[in-house]
């Protein structure tokens, strides 16, 4: 067995620094993890077979090296190591329990071509791309990397700086194998026989005979691997396995480290998991922690991200819609949209990570690849109750420019770093993508142009002071947050609700007779009982019988379980003292921005449960009557109708005794 290490000096001419690749990734939002599923996979996806109608493998795996073989990776890697101060691979291999990491392709082409970074080649120049060379072009047509700085994620995952590198390729001559090992810390001075000499933090394990460090080859590659424990190839078969020395896991232990990339592979590759009844998928996935499987999850079968995989299927069916350009005049890309009404999702590490939790209002980005970039969030929909997502992918023409606004990370579109007109094209699709999710969520009284974009119940209610009448209306919509003239913000329906899936109709009916609440044992407040109410008219220097009742919304509506069924609890203040009568008027709210007054006959409608008191008691009656008191809080109980939105105004009117 031969492999040793070597360490670059720096040359005349200089050299890059370990630190100065290290640090190409800048500053992700990702964490590593993350960052290495998405950029290995991508590798993984542009050395695919050309012309091959087999699905990529990728795997993951995690273990700790055994007795068998932990003795040959301590021996190995330790000839001629640098010293701890320079490298911590040395230390890493010392622990007890020698930890690693393998990321694999397999029905990929391998790293192939030369492995001499100074070999001249037009193409096929993986190895020197990956192994030696840095931030040289890619050269896969619509492929998802860019320049391969996602490398260095390999070695920022590893506490030693370390990786081992195992291909097979498809050469000249027949197949062939190689073997080395990569360490990327820091750049330091060391003292020699010769005096001072400085590194570049550069390290690479292989065959030191010639004039540079080579991989091992052939069938010496495939011995050491055997001794390592790594899975050999088939006699046809290539592609690459990159093993990293002593993950960093974040704190996680092993298993949960491994679900939790399982679950990465699901939101960040799913595009590549979905295949048809007649064609495979693209990629095959699995993640493996000490020889146990863990599955990676269905995006057909897992909410919330079987919403996106609706999207994508509507992409280029008749809901996809074409998004353009019109100044310069340019295809920018296709989208697709849908919603649904669902209880709220349950938020998980990973979908934190992407930005999505309870509620569902992004747009998934994607390039030509079908890699996804990021999950772009749009305006929230009024309820927890309602989703939707989005895909929108760009178009092949623009490909390069949508490349060129990621960051290393690929992880996001920054109009800010292109020139024009690609500045524009990117922009312009993301205001083409803001206008179809709000055309998609149809906010009532949304409204084009420099009018005030506050919702017409709210302006209603601004303006009722100036209408005479003795009825106060609640205001459906928080306006608080508006301003005439415009305002950039959008309005926010406080009293607009989905009724979640889980409803039924079979939800206990409220019947009021003589006043009584139905069912529940307690005494509504009616006009007879009105007399044994106190009067507050002592209020210091007002005159209340002049005050105008009005309703004051407590917080926003939210859905709660009662008697079985979910109800749509919305809470009030009457804080005008003084006798009144209170009712509630529940619509179906139109996809127009109106309510249905005339539901056709047997449709399911919201109705008035009742209204609950500070005491908890429930009065099951269509109105009340009751004292305003400014420091008293009361609940309306509606039932929504399944599957609609609910549209909810309570008001209220002075009440006057003979």
């Amino acid at each position: 067995m031969t492999g040793t290490w070597v360490s670059q000096t720096f040359p005349p001419e200089g050299a890059s620094l370990a630190e100065g690749i290290r640090n190409q990734l800048g500053r992700p939002k990702l964490d590593l993890l993350t960052i290495l599923v998405r950029e290995s996979a991508q590798n993984s996806w542009d050395a695919r077979l050309p012309g091959s109608e087999n699905p990529v493998d990728y795997t993951i795996n995690l273990w700790t090296a055994g007795p068998a073989h932990a003795p040959t990776w301590r021996k190995l890697l330790t000839r001629n190591a640098p010293l701890n101060e320079h490298l911590p691979l040395r230390e890493s291999l010392a622990k007890p329990s020698l930890r690693l990491l393998a990321v694999s392709d397999r029905g990929t082409s391998g790293l192939g071509g030369p492995t001499r970074a100074d070999d001249v080649t037009i193409r096929d120049h993986d190895f020197v791309s990956f192994v030696r060379n840095v931030g040289e072009p890619r050269d896969t047509e619509l492929g998802g990397g860019t320049y391969g700085f996602g490398k260095a994620i390999f070695y920022l995952v590893s506490n030693a700086g370390t990786i081992l590198i195992h291909t097979r390729c498809k050469t000249n001559g027949g197949y062939e194998t190689r073997l080395i090992g990569s360490s990327l810390w820091q750049s330091y001075v060391a003292n020699t026989p010769n005096g001072p000499v400085r590194y570049t933090g550069r390290h690479w394990w292989g065959d030191d005979t010639g004039d540079v460090v080579e991989p091992l080859l052939g069938a010496e590659a495939d011995a050491v691997a055997a001794q390592l424990g790594l899975t050999p190839f088939g006699e046809t078969e290539t592609g690459t396995t990159i093993v990293v020395v002593d993950p960093i896991l974040d704190g996680r232990e092993p298993d949960d480290a491994a679900d939790f990339m399982a679950e990465t592979i699901a939101w960040h590759l799913w595009p590549k998991m979905l295949g048809s009844s007649e064609d495979a998928a693209p990629m095959r996935f699995s993640v493996t922690c000490e020889g146990t499987h863990h599955r990676v999850p269905d995006p057909r079968k897992t909410w919330p991200l079987s919403l996106f995989v609706a999207a994508y299927e509507a992409l280029d069916g008749e809901a996809g819609a074409t998004l353009e350009c019109f100044r310069p005049k340019k295809v920018l890309g296709k989208l697709g949209l849908v919603k649904r009404t669902a209880p709220p999702a349950e938020p998980t590490e990973v979908t934190r990570l992407v930005g999505v939790e309870q509620a569902v209002h992004h747009v998934c980005l994607m390039r030509q690849p079908e890699l996804v970039v990021t999950y772009r969030p749009g305006p929230k929909p009024p309820s927890e109750f309602q989703h939707y997502a989005g895909v929108f992918r760009a178009a092949s023409e623009l490909d390069q420019a949508f490349s060129d606004a990621e960051p290393p990370t690929h992880d996001d579109w920054n109009p800010q770093s292109l020139d024009y007109p690609y500045s524009t094209y990117v922009n312009t699709a993301f205001r083409r993508i803001d206008d179809a999710t709000l055309d998609l969520l149809d906010l009532a009284g949304r409204v084009r142009g420099d009018s005030a974009k506050v919702a017409l119940g709210a302006a209603s209610a601004m303006f009722a002071s100036l209408v005479s009448g003795t009825t106060g209306t609640g205001g459906a919509t928080d306006y608080s947050g508006y301003a005439f003239p415009r305002t950039n913000a959008q309005p926010k329906s406080r009293t607009s609700c989905v009724a979640p899936e889980s409803d039924r109709a079979g939800a206990p009916e409220v019947r009021a007779t003589n006043g009584g609440a139905a069912g529940n044992g307690h005494e509504s407040i009616d006009l007879e009982q009105f007399d044994a109410l106190p009067k507050t008219t002592d209020v210091p220097g007002r005159d209340v019988s002049s005050a105008r009742p009005r309703v004051e919304y407590v917080g926003d509506p939210y859905y709660e379980e009662h008697s079985g069924a979910t109800v749509l609890v919305q809470e009030f203040r009457l804080p005008v003292p003084g006798p009144q009568r209170v009712h509630a008027d529940p619509a179906v709210a139109l996809s127009t921005g109106g309510r249905e007054t005339d539901p056709p006959a047997g449709a399911d409608t919201p109705s008035v449960m009742g209204w609950q008191d500070e005491d908890g008691q429930l009065h099951g009656t269509s109105s009340i009557v009751t004292q305003g008191n400014p420091n008293k809080i009361w609940r309306l109980f509606v039932r929504p109708a399944r599957d609609t939105m609910t549209d909810l105004i309570i008001r209220t009117e002075a009440v006057h005794q003979p």
